[in-house]
């Protein structure tokens, strides 16, 4: 199998110097080193049998520097599923802690909402606990929460609307809930979301979550249903999750990646974004800025 390793720098700060890229592939021993956007992304072919070892050497000659590293097959690159995280992965927040703050229970539910997203806790029984500390919010809340605190990461929606573009399949699968996965599928422009439903009585919040509640295994049902129905082999899939929750989906995807992810998952994810914006997802495609969609 022939890989081919992709470099990424942050796009507002440093991006990716020349030298640096050219140091990196001298590293892995690649060559052919192609520019995908001009000082930010690059990418080049590597003749070892497997990624371990060049990464290896690529991410010692990176140092410290704030450069994203992907290594991967060079077949079958670009993806024709792309099911993504919502919250702390397409946008910049937790929704449910914001609408604990105009509960007056930000703290309490921030918490437990961190130790969900690390693995401590039981997903499920977690967020009913934080659903019923909500009990009694007025439902004027939610459209507040996302006016004044919901905005899309940087390059979300270009990421989106470049593999819509391409004739991709794409999905915002949330352990959230469907009043903000509506809205922010809509602002990203993805063709499909699932999340859990908030139930509600007299305008205000029950405190109770419908059942079944979305969590880890439904994320990884949502991958393995919509690959099915649109005939879409696991290798052609793309997941990318921040969250214990999206372990599974990132783990069973052709290309499963963590974004600022909970250490559990930055471990366990072999491809990460640690310091690039999400159009970095495009480029271990192989996809050039030339052809990005706004």
């Amino acid at each position: 199998m022939k890989y081919t390793a992709v470099l990424v720098g942050n796009r507002t700060s440093a991006g990716l110097a020349a030298s640096l890229a050219s140091t990196a592939a001298a590293a892995a021993s690649g060559r052919d080193l192609r520019w995908l956007a001009d000082g930010l992304a690059a990418e080049f072919d590597l003749d070892a049998g497997d990624h371990a070892g060049p990464e290896a050497a690529i991410r010692a000659a990176l140092e410290d520097a704030p450069v994203d590293v992907a290594v991967l097959p060079a077949e079958g690159r670009r993806k024709r599923l792309l099911i993504a995280d919502m919250d702390s992965t397409i946008i910049g927040c937790e929704c449910i802690d914001e609408l604990a703050d105009f509960a007056g229970v930000k703290d309490e539910v921030a918490a437990i909402t961190e130790r969900a997203m690390r693995g401590e806790l039981d997903f499920p029984e977690a967020l009913r606990h934080r659903v019923s500390l909500l009990k009694g919010l007025p439902l004027g809340a939610l459209q507040r929460a996302y006016d004044e605190r919901v905005r899309l990461n940087p390059g979300a929606r270009t990421l989106v609307q470049t593999m819509r573009a391409d004739g991709a399949v794409t999905a915002l699968i949330s352990g959230g809930f469907t009043f903000f996965t509506a809205l922010v599928a809509a602002a990203a422009g993805f063709a499909f979301n699932r999340a859990n439903t908030l139930r509600a009585a007299d305008g205000v919040l029950t405190g109770e979550v419908d059942e079944p509640i979305l969590g880890r295994e439904a994320k990884l049902a949502a991958l393995t249903d919509l690959a099915a129905q649109n005939a879409i082999a696991p290798a052609a899939t793309l997941a990318v999750g921040d969250g214990a929750n999206d372990l599974a989906m990132i783990g069973a995807a052709g290309l499963g990646v963590a974004y600022r992810a909970k250490p559990v998952v930055a471990a366990a994810a072999r491809v990460r974004i640690d310091h690039a914006d999400l159009t970095a997802l495009l480029y271990f495609q192989g996809y050039r800025e030339a052809e990005f969609r706004a």
